[in-house]
């Protein structure tokens, strides 16, 4: 059992992915046996809590057991912690709030590295280095295999839209987008499915995910921006895509890191139906 009191007024399937991984796995299986209390409450669907709130989840013990992270490395300023999908980065940041703050987002749904920063001074050095590209972000991620090239910096244009929570993609500047870098390179391929090596040259809201289908390579299991009819295919729900490295490139205090590359131990393969040829 976890008891927790809601901090902002939030859906209850939102409010579970911001405070307890643990919960958010198995959130669908907790509403369907009435093992989530609002306020004393047993309830079975996902309702609006609001601030002041007491949610309880009568998790079980190996429920409560599974991991929402596994830390890659440590020391007196900063965190690098290694996620699975599923996780959200708010409930990463409430698990080690005490002690550490998130320096850049990733999906929920995207597994891979993160970095924390441990004291004010970490934290502002961490974000002003991700903005200017002092730390280096590589993903690999499977991807609809239609590439012109096998490998290529791509540049276009990205408009965030809050209400839909999509982005846009336009190849030509517009009014509101802002510009975006992505370069790729194809790693391994067969059929209709790519391993794909991905660096990322500016770092916005699902840059990756968009720009890959605006070149018509998504990510599959991408729900958003993905191939639906390949998702169904290879019966893929979550998008195929890991922060796999971080490489530093910083300045004073923090030099020492220089030199180190983080490495997620998520990795990637080609579906077995494919590989067997079944598909």
């Amino acid at each position: 059992m976890k008891k927790f009191v809601v901090h902002k007024n939030l859906s209850l399937r939102d409010f579970t992915d911001e405070v307890y991984p643990q919960g958010s796995f198995v959130f669908s299986r907790l509403l369907k046996s009435k093992d989530i209390k609002v306020n004393g409450v047993r309830v079975c669907s996902d309702i609006p809590v609001k601030i002041g709130d007491e949610v309880i989840y009568y998790t079980t013990p190996l429920q409560e057991a599974k991991p929402s992270h596994t830390i890659i490395y440590e020391d007196e300023n900063i965190l690098i912690s290694d996620k699975p999908d599923g996780v959200s980065a708010e409930a990463l940041a409430y698990e080690l709030s005490e002690k550490c703050r998130p320096v850049h987002r990733l999906d929920r749904n995207t597994k891979g590295l993160m970095a924390f920063a441990k004291t004010d001074d970490a934290e502002k050095t961490l974000i002003d280095a991700f903005k200017t590209q002092n730390i280096q972000k590589n993903y690999i991620a499977l991807c609809k295999n239609s590439f012109a090239v096998s490998s290529q910096k791509i540049c276009a244009y990205l408009k965030k839209d809050a209400f839909s929570a999509l982005v846009q993609i336009s190849d030509v500047p517009k009014n509101g987008y802002v510009r975006i870098e992505t370069e790729y390179k194809v790693l391994k391929a067969k059929g209709d499915i790519a391993i794909v090596g991905i660096t990322l040259h500016t770092g916005k809201t699902h840059q990756i995910r968009a720009h890959m289908a605006h070149i018509g390579c998504p990510v599959l299991g991408d729900e958003k921006y993905g191939d639906r009819n390949l998702n169904k295919k290879y019966a893929l729900k979550r998008q195929c895509l890991i922060a796999k490295q971080l490489k530093f490139s910083l300045g004073g205090k923090y030099s020492y890191l220089n030199g180190k590359t983080f490495t997620s131990t998520y990795s990637l393969e080609l579906p077995q139906d494919i590989l067997n040829g079944e598909k």
